[in-house]
């Protein structure tokens, strides 16, 4: 589901959240950004 402040990714809720501030963490082309850190964690990341 489409955000307004979430800018071309959606809000997960069963997604992970900022391992540094707890927020919580959109998917974005097979990656997990955080709105305050960017880019945190990649669908390659092979400890995920």
């Amino acid at each position: 589901m489409p955000v307004e402040d979430d800018p071309g990714g959606e809000i997960d809720a069963a997604g992970p959240s900022c391992p540094y501030c707890h927020a919580r963490m959109y998917k974005r082309h097979c990656k997990y950004v955080c709105p305050q850190h960017g880019v945190i964690i990649d669908c390659s990341d092979p400890f995920r």
